[in-house]
């Protein structure tokens, strides 16, 4: 099984019973949390954790979120969603790429885009990315 681009990070996940809805399969918005959860996990992984960005008083926010569902997931389902950083211009974004595959089939369930701003925690302003940010994911950067 490959994945859309080269070196991606990946975290697993197995479909819970509360995230399944009416329809009998995973709710739309569990995709969502799913893309927030390997984001941090990334961002941690990279040194960039919750504690820092409040030491460093800047945070990494959602500006824009494109999600194209694929197919449905089922409850017990394995899955596995990676992403990667393919743009980060060094000055207030970066942009997020996400793939969500079936782990037994190979199945692409989910390709998703994220867009994020950096701001000021302290004042909720736009701000500049800090020295930190750039580095750390700057080193991350996988072109398209």
């Amino acid at each position: 099984m490959s994945w859309d681009l080269p070196d991606p990070f990946i975290i697993d996940l197995e479909v819970a019973p509360s995230s399944i809805d009416d329809y009998g399969h995973a709710n739309n918005a569990e995709y969502l949390r799913w893309v927030e959860r390997i984001s941090w996990r990334h961002s941690e992984h990279l040194g960039l954790s919750l504690a820092r960005y409040r030491e460093l008083d800047r945070a990494m926010v959602v500006h824009r979120h494109e999600l194209d569902y694929l197919a449905p997931s089922f409850e017990s389902d394995r899955l596995q969603l990676a992403t990667w950083i393919v743009d980060c211009d060094g000055r207030l974004t970066l942009t997020r790429r996400f793939q969500l595959r079936h782990h037994a089939t190979g199945q692409t369930l989910l390709r998703a885009r994220t867009r994020f701003a950096c701001i000021e925690l302290s004042s909720g302003r736009p701000r500049r990315l800090p020295a930190e940010f750039r580095r750390c994911y700057g080193m991350a950067l996988v072109s398209e």
